[in-house]
């Protein structure tokens, strides 16, 4: 189907090679009171494709959903379908993931948790410097609130400072009803299965070669290494415990969370004053 404004553009040419005005017009099929019409939509979407513009590049694997959440924030309330137009029309489409082929399961997920501080899921992402060193990051999270409770990054991680880092949790927010996490040898060492055993905590691990039954943690994993770790080049650890706790902040305080209505964890926690974090049990002692 041809737009309006083809149409006038193919009668502007043919009245640039010798045709009338009006014959140009009966053979195209355009009213000749349209030639003179100006869009408006131009001049009326600038503003919003400045400001679009501008946060791709701050963010530049956001998509149009969360641009909006971004848009909205600054005073411009837009429909989704407004959003996706002019963000096409922009040009600023992402490129579209290719879906991953998984092995279809009617295995119920172990434990769904249906309160803040009911499973907290742990695991590895790595990375290195400019100079080649080995960056290990162990990220801590509420599958609940989508929290990050924290990412400890080091050059290696055994089980001994996991059991810090928990320790270090459970501490702020109280012990978890369950860990979720892999068979990863840090996760079912002796020290931290003693951990757990002495804090009451009960343990969900994913089946060898499942992740997708520990998705969230996963799914984190992967924006933490596509909005960070790929945009970032780190000269030493040191900076990348900066910058990735820089990130965190950013991602549990402004980055909008589609799961959960496109509110931050926070802003989901504010809005729902029941889910507050409180302990199930006693806060272990170091």
């Amino acid at each position: 189907m041809v737009s309006p404004q083809a149409r006038r553009e193919q009668v502007t040419l043919a009245c640039e090679r010798g045709l009338s005005e009006r014959r140009a017009c009966g053979l195209i099929g355009l009213a000749r009171s349209s030639l003179s019409y100006t869009l408006r939509l131009p001049a009326k979407d600038a503003p919003v494709i400045a400001a679009m513009k501008s946060l791709s590049a701050q963010y530049p694997r956001y998509g149009y959903r969360r641009i909006r959440i971004f848009l909205r924030r600054q005073g411009l309330e837009l429909s989704w379908s407004r959003t996706h137009r002019i963000w096409r029309q922009a040009g600023l489409l992402l490129p579209k993931k290719r879906p991953r082929r998984r092995i279809a399961s009617n295995r119920p997920r172990a434990y769904t948790p249906f309160k803040a501080n009911a499973v907290w899921a742990y695991d590895f992402v790595f990375d290195t410097t400019a100079e080649g060193q080995q960056i290990k990051c162990l990220t801590v999270i509420d599958e609940y609130t989508r929290e990050c409770l924290a990412i400890d990054v080091a050059g290696s991680i055994r089980s001994h400072r996991v059991v810090e880092v928990l320790t270090r949790l459970v501490s702020i927010h109280g012990a978890p009803l369950f860990m979720r996490s892999d068979n990863g040898p840090e996760f079912v060492s002796h020290a931290i299965l003693e951990w757990i055993s002495q804090a009451g905590i009960a343990t969900a691990l994913s089946d060898p070669g499942k992740p997708w039954q520990n998705g969230a943690d996963e799914s984190f994993n992967g924006k933490l290494r596509d909005e960070c770790l790929s945009l970032e080049w780190f000269r030493s650890r040191k900076e990348a415990a900066v910058v990735i706790e820089a990130w965190r902040h950013h991602y549990n305080t402004v980055r909008p969370h589609s799961s959960l209505n496109y509110l931050t964890p926070h802003e989901f926690k504010q809005h729902n004053p029941s889910i507050q974090t409180i302990p199930n049990r006693a806060v272990l002692q170091e």
